[in-house]
């Protein structure tokens, strides 16, 4: 069973609070910035560091690769950091 689409919203990596990718036939979290990735396990994500598993760099492409060839976008946007506002 995917994810709550409002539970993604709002999950972030543990360790740098930033977006994770979601990939849901593989049934984990993905925080490419790391290179780690979180296991989904009976429907709940698995959140904690020493949990996590660091992917070689060769994982790394091929999640990168499967996210933008099968549409997967981030759990969350980061503000832009160059729309001018607060200068």
């Amino acid at each position: 069973m995917p994810l709550d689409p409002a539970l993604l919203d709002i999950l972030a990596c543990p360790e740098d609070k930033g977006p994770l990718l979601y990939f849901a036939d593989e049934g984990l979290l993905y925080n490419p910035r790391l290179h780690r990735r979180y296991e989904i396990t009976d429907d709940i994500p698995i959140m904690l560091i020493d949990e996590a598993t660091t992917v070689d760099d060769a994982e790394n492409r091929r999640l990168i690769d499967k996210a933008e060839r099968d549409g997967v976008r981030p759990t969350f946007e980061l503000p832009s950091e160059t729309n001018g506002e607060g200068r």
